[in-house]
């Protein structure tokens, strides 16, 4: 008996043993701090700059090798280089993060310790293939960028992150417009924009409560020129679809069927997910109204029927600007950027949507953007509290039908004075319309009378004063009716509601996409996976293969 539970004790104190041992070989530590700059280089490629401050666990193994992510294989390895301490060490193709691309650095007699610190530094000088069309503006270029990160298995406590974004030089401070942090970012969304003593724009964020195991994800579009036209990336996932199609055609169905059925399996049906994947976060409405009951909602005004048939936001807003510009509460005195007169005092009859929108105009871009979100996301849960009860389709037909009986009495009037009596009426029902631009130039095809308040909306009408200084439309000298409205050319009439909406999407918004999935996070959250799975050690795994984003993809786990 007594050798029996001497033998179960040195079995006992074997097992733990062995279990110290390998808890002893095990990476752990902490990164209390970690700076990531991103260069936009003037040919296109981007610069990445590291820092990270170690702090290794006591009772740890060494960190011998740090791993890199990068955002993918085109990657110039001659121009990396990294030093710990500021003593240079060796750059290594051994990579063992996940993420399919990067380099790992050989710390070699630079090893932090267990219960050391060191700093080390990498810089990664130029890769390509990371500047992609912007979905928004076929006239701005877009890069995303994921900064590597650790795997949570090894990496403790929190971490002072700063990631900065150099713009290219020669980028003004009203053209670039940052994408707002993603991935559970704990700082604030919207950077901070200054410049550098290089006189390039600089986009910063920075969270003192980040996590080197994140996985955040930063942004910016800025204006295609500046950059060569050859650096955008424009052959996209569909190209290659597509291409395989044609390869069908020309090498025969049947010789290569089991190839596209296999790409069609690994290649379609992931496009076909990222497709539906943006499609959804454009609905800003919850999809739960539609069956909340039976009947149709009447009483709701033109902008909370575009809300309810989530017509893009862009054209939403520029409904609401119409709203306040005719109620007298503000004027335009510049269209391209667009600026505001805030008349005091406010008219009483304003709607809560027209005054947040006055509100919002009277703050810096980066504070107007973020309150004109919330107007949007207060304004559709207005409409979702007003439709309970109420049948989504059915209203939604109704809405559509007032759309189209305003087209059609337009359509019909034999004059240019009851034509235009009537746009100026039915103005924002409509802008309902979907296809709104090719109609109303197809309607708007003779003289139109302006409304009597298009001067407050229009700088350059008439030729007043604020036209030279204030971005509008060119002067027209036309001539008036007796009652004291001007004759504009029905074209211009329709070019002026279209280029107003362009431009909110474009200098206000930040981009239609953007602003409107910043609010159905909010408003239409994607449903949150019950399904479970185990961990892994190493670096996460990245998703990263759209247009306007180039991730750095996963860190190592050592």
């Amino acid at each position: 008996m007594k050798y029996r539970i001497y033998s179960f004790l040195m079995t006992i104190l074997l097992a733990l043993g062995v279990t110290s041992a390998a808890l002893a070989q095990s990476y752990s530590f902490r990164v209390p701090k970690e700076v990531v700059r991103v260069f936009v280089n003037a040919d296109g490629t981007l610069a990445l700059d590291y820092v990270f401050e170690f702090q290794n666990e006591s009772g740890a193994h060494a960190i011998d090798f740090v791993d890199v992510g990068l955002p993918n294989s085109n990657y110039d390895f001659n121009s990396i280089s990294a030093d710990v301490d500021g003593v240079p060490v060796s750059i290594s193709s051994d990579y063992q993060g996940d993420g399919g691309s990067g380099v790992s650095v050989d710390m070699g007699g630079q090893a932090i310790a267990p219960g050391q610190s060191g700093v080390v530094h990498v810089h990664v000088g130029k890769v390509e293939r990371m500047i992609f069309p912007d979905d928004a503006d076929e006239t701005y270029a877009s890069m995303e960028f994921m900064p590597t990160y650790f795997g949570s298995a090894y990496v403790n406590g929190q971490t002072n992150l700063t990631m900065i974004l150099i713009l290219p030089s020669g980028v003004t401070s009203d053209q670039p417009r940052y994408h707002p942090a993603r991935g559970g970012w704990p700082g604030a969304s919207e950077p901070v924009i200054a410049q550098n003593s290089q006189g390039n724009l600089t986009y910063t964020w920075q969270s003192d409560s980040a996590s080197a195991a994140g996985q955040y994800t930063f942004g910016a579009s800025f204006p295609a020129s500046a950059v060569p036209e050859s650096a955008i990336v424009r052959t996209t996932a569909f190209d290659l679809l597509l291409g395989g199609i044609a390869a069908v055609v020309v090498g025969g169905f049947f010789n290569i069927l089991p190839f596209c059925c296999f790409g069609g399996f690994f290649f379609g049906l992931p496009i076909l997910g990222a497709v539906q994947e943006r499609k959804r976060k454009l609905q800003y409405m919850s999809p739960k109204i539609s069956i909340e009951g039976h009947g149709i909602k009447r009483g709701l005004t033109a902008v909370e029927a575009a809300v309810l048939m989530e017509t893009p936001l862009d054209k939403v807003m520029t409904m609401i600007l119409f709203g306040v510009v005719k109620k007298g509460a503000a004027e335009v005195v510049r269209r391209d950027p667009l600026q505001l007169k805030i008349s005091e005092p406010q008219p009483e009859n304003l709607r809560g949507y027209e005054k947040s929108f006055v509100a919002a105009f009277a703050k810096p871009d980066a504070a107007r953007r973020k309150d004109l979100q919330a107007l949007v996301v207060e304004l559709v849960r207005s409409v979702e509290e007003k439709m309970k009860g109420f049948s989504k389709k059915e209203t939604q037909e109704y809405y559509k039908s007032i759309n189209d009986r305003a087209w059609t009495q337009i359509e019909a009037a034999n004059t240019p004075e009851v034509k235009s009596q009537m746009a100026e009426e039915a103005l924002e029902w409509t802008m309902l319309d979907k296809n709104y631009d090719d109609r109303s130039r197809r309607v708007f095809t003779g003289p139109m009378y302006a409304p009597l308040w298009w001067g407050r909306y229009d700088p350059g009408y008439g030729g007043s004063a604020a036209s030279g200084s204030g971005g509008g439309s060119a002067p027209m000298s036309m001539p008036t009716t007796s009652g004291g409205r001007t004759a504009l050319p029905g074209a211009a009439f329709a070019s002026s509601v279209i280029t107003n909406t362009q431009t909110f999407a474009q200098k206000v918004l930040g981009g239609t996409d953007t602003f409107t999935q910043g609010i159905t996070k909010v408003t239409n959250p994607p449903p949150v996976s019950t399904s479970s799975g185990g961990g892994h050690s190493g670096g996460g795994g990245c998703a990263c293969a759209c247009a306007g984003c180039a991730c750095a993809c996963a860190g190592g786990g050592r």
